[in-house]
């Protein structure tokens, strides 16, 4: 495709390093954002209806669900609506591991997709390793040496937000639509106490998996300001990360992109200075 492509949350975690990507590839780019500031930039926020018309002039998008609420069909088909009937053909969509299609969340939008785009693509990807170097845990390991969960020792396959770009970026510029769903990992399984071990080897100090109730994690969520519904849903996929589903790994980054998933020790050491005090 040699068409414009609209990434909305084109500045966030794997919105910016899908445009990155687009950019190396000569591809046309526009950047949905709720706060424009370059001349690429498109207001976008899922919650206005005049949001639709960031899709002027594209063929296709690159789609991430709004982080502060749950019924992300009811929020998200109006403007889906709006992108087909301004000709966008090809849609991507991130979502998660755990959301299959028709359930919760973005697994509501994935079933939709389906059912009513031309082309579309759902990228399912496993934890972020970025969720220890500028997510949630990238404090409390710089200031506590301690990573908190409520998944037990249960092993996950934490995938690199690199590796999904470069997948999200195949979809959307490829010749023929996906057209289908794929489950993204890492190339290892690692529990939360794995991790901690390979992240002290990489910052020479003593890091340790704190393992949580699913009830004290959502009342750590929401002191640290989420809403209590959000907070306990985010809570209860680490409950479901403990009973073992995210303990597997699959080859469709390198089937997508032509290049193995990225280690977490790679990851790690790529980023030691991050968690330095």
């Amino acid at each position: 495709m040699d068409e414009r492509i609209l990434v909305i949350g084109g500045k966030g975690k794997t919105g910016q390093r899908v445009v990155e990507r687009l950019d190396a590839s000569g591809a046309e780019v526009a950047i949905g954002t709720r706060s424009p500031s370059g001349l690429r930039d498109r207001h976008f926020d899922w919650g206005d209806p005049a949001s639709e018309e960031a899709f002027d002039g594209c063929s296709a998008a690159y789609l991430v669900a709004p982080t502060d609420r749950t019924d992300h069909l009811d929020v998200m088909r109006p403007i889906l609506e709006g992108a087909m009937d301004r000709n966008v053909r090809r849609f991507v969509l991130l979502s998660s591991s755990l959301l299959d299609r028709g359930g919760p969340m973005m697994g509501g939008v994935h079933a939709w997709l389906a059912d009513n785009a031309l082309e579309w693509a759902v990228l399912r990807p496993s934890w972020f390793m970025q969720n220890f170097s500028d997510g949630p845990h990238a404090r409390t390991i710089r200031e506590g040496n301690t990573i908190y969960s409520a998944t037990g020792d249960a092993r996950v396959g934490f995938i690199d937000a690199d590796d999904i770009a470069a997948a999200a970026v195949a979809c959307l510029t490829s010749r023929q639509p996906l057209n289908g769903d794929r489950i993204l990992t890492g190339p290892e399984v690692l529990s939360y106490d794995d991790a901690a071990g390979i992240l002290s080897e990489a910052t020479g100090r003593t890091i340790r998996h704190v393992s949580l109730s699913t009830r004290e994690l959502a009342h750590r969520f929401e002191r640290q300001g989420l809403p209590p519904d959000y907070a306990h849903i985010l809570a209860g996929l680490d409950e479901t990360i403990r009973t073992g589903v995210e303990d597997h790994t699959t080859e469709d980054i390198e089937r997508l992109t032509g290049d193995a998933p990225t280690p977490f020790r790679e990851f790690a050491t790529r980023n030691a200075a991050i968690w330095k005090v």
